[in-house]
């Protein structure tokens, strides 16, 4: 779907989720450092700056199409990988925060909150592209959702930041890795 914003967001989102499940491997790569404070501190820091560079490219591409006034096209595979995605990001999600609660990982609850908004941009393709079939008034709401999606990207990245930055310098002196 080219002319989607939320299509852009749900594949920029896609590569994040990725990237995210990546910096969750190496924050636990390193058996001695499991229990490493620092260690997560630094993994939720680089998944902040990731989520606030992500959300600007979805808020830029949504509000494209906004001020240009593209409506959302959609196929037959994008439709059933929309459905897949959404449900199987749903699944990751809540593997994620209950592996995340018992271990007690900000990091891998963070990496699940990206899961869970690749699973809400996997259905509101879906949503969009079924109101625009039957209300071609409606052409704003797919970029409506991207803006509001990478807006929601954007608060969850700088809560991070702000959360943890402090966080790393405090702990940087008391733990050295290979």
């Amino acid at each position: 779907m080219r002319h989607s914003a939320s299509a852009f967001g749900f594949a920029f989102n896609a590569t994040l989720d990725i990237l995210s499940s990546f910096i969750v491997l190496w924050r636990y790569s390193n058996a001695a450092a499991v229990h490493s404070a620092h260690r997560e501190y630094i993994a939720c820091v680089v998944l902040g700056v990731v989520f606030v560079l992500s959300s600007l490219c979805i808020l830029g591409k949504a509000i494209h199409n906004l001020a240009t006034r593209e409506p959302p096209e959609v196929d037959d595979f994008l439709y059933s990988v929309s459905i897949v995605s959404g449900i199987t990001c749903a699944v990751l999600a809540v593997a994620k925060f209950m592996l995340g609660r018992v271990l007690t990982s900000r990091a891998l609850i963070t990496d699940g909150f990206n899961s869970i908004v690749g699973s809400i941009m996997g259905f509101s393709i879906l949503i969009s592209a079924e109101v625009y079939k039957d209300h071609v008034d409606v052409w704003f709401l797919d970029g409506t959702i991207g803006v509001l999606i990478g807006l929601i990207i954007l608060a969850y990245g700088v809560k991070l930041l702000v959360d943890m930055v402090p966080r790393v310098r405090q702990t940087r002196n008391y733990e050295r890795f290979e």
